[in-house]
């Protein structure tokens, strides 16, 4: 199984950026479909994006699209979600995900390797 580690949340005012990234080890990185995923306080986990084994596809939330870009460098093992034009409601723990499904899948159940999460917080 992949074990994965996210990194890059952190405070931001709305309207800002920020890039997060999940760095991968162990089983080959390039052979899974990957996703990002956030949960809010008193809410379910929901996914916010998902790419293709290769990068060649992806998907998105519709309360993301046009300001999220999910990618991977299979090369380095990392995946990245550049987020632009925050709002106070992408605030959230965000996790990576691997699955064997290697076309982009939003399905929460089709994951089964989870990272630790990051938090991102954007103030209003």
């Amino acid at each position: 199984q992949v074990q994965l580690v996210e990194s890059g949340g952190g405070l931001v005012q709305a309207g800002g950026s920020l890039r997060l990234s999940c760095a991968a080890s162990g089983r080959t990185f390039s052979s899974y479909g990957m996703g990002w995923f956030r949960q809010a306080p008193g809410k379910e986990r929901e996914c916010v994006s998902a790419i293709s084994w290769r990068g060649y596809s992806t998907a998105y939330a519709d309360s993301v699209k046009g300001r999220f870009t999910i990618s991977r460098d299979n090369a380095k093992n990392t995946l990245y979600l550049q987020m632009s034009s925050l709002k106070p409601e992408d605030t959230a723990v965000y996790y990576c995900a691997a699955t064997q499904t290697r076309a982009p899948s939003t399905n929460i159940d089709e994951y089964d390797g989870w990272g630790q999460g990051t938090q991102v917080t954007v103030s209003s």
